[in-house]
C-alpha cells in the first residue's frame, strides 16, 4: 500500500516556475513507477508526466515537455515536478500517481488529493 501527499501548488505568474512534491509512505515505493497529472475545472484529468521505478525512463505530455521535468528520489521516497515557463493554460489541480508510467489514469493504483496551481497573466 502506498499514500501520497502532494505539496508545493500556489499561485505564480505566467513565465513563472513551480515545484510539485509529491511525499510516498510504503516501503515498496522504489517499485512503482509514478505519474503526474492534472485536472482543469470542467476538464477531464489529463496525463502531464511520468517516470520509471528507477528514474531511468520519463515521459511528457506534448503540452508541457520541455517546460517541466519530473524526477524522483527514491531514498527520500519523493517524486518531483518542476515546472518552468508556466502558462495561463497549466491551471489545474495537479496530482501525484503510482503504480505505472502510463498516460492513462485508470492504470495507476495510487493518488493522492492534490494541490492547487493556478497561473496568472
Amino acid at each position: 500500500q502506498v499514500q501520497l501527499v502532494e505539496s508545493g501548488g500556489g499561485l505564480v505568474q505566467a513565465g513563472g516556475s513551480l515545484r510539485l512534491s509529491c511525499a510516498a509512505s510504503g516501503r515498496m515505493f522504489s517499485n512503482y513507477g509514478m505519474g503526474w497529472f492534472r485536472q482543469a475545472p470542467g476538464a477531464e484529468r489529463e496525463f502531464v508526466a511520468s517516470i520509471s521505478w528507477n528514474g531511468r525512463s520519463t515521459y511528457y505530455a506534448d503540452s508541457v515537455r520541455g517546460r517541466f521535468a519530473i524526477f524522483r528520489d527514491n531514498a527520500k521516497n519523493m517524486v518531483y515536478l518542476q515546472m518552468n515557463s508556466l502558462k495561463l493554460e497549466d491551471t489545474a489541480v495537479y496530482y501525484c500517481a503510482g503504480g505505472s508510467v502510463a498516460s492513462v489514469a485508470g492504470r495507476y493504483n495510487y493518488w493522492g488529493q492534490g494541490t492547487q496551481v493556478t497561473v496568472s497573466s
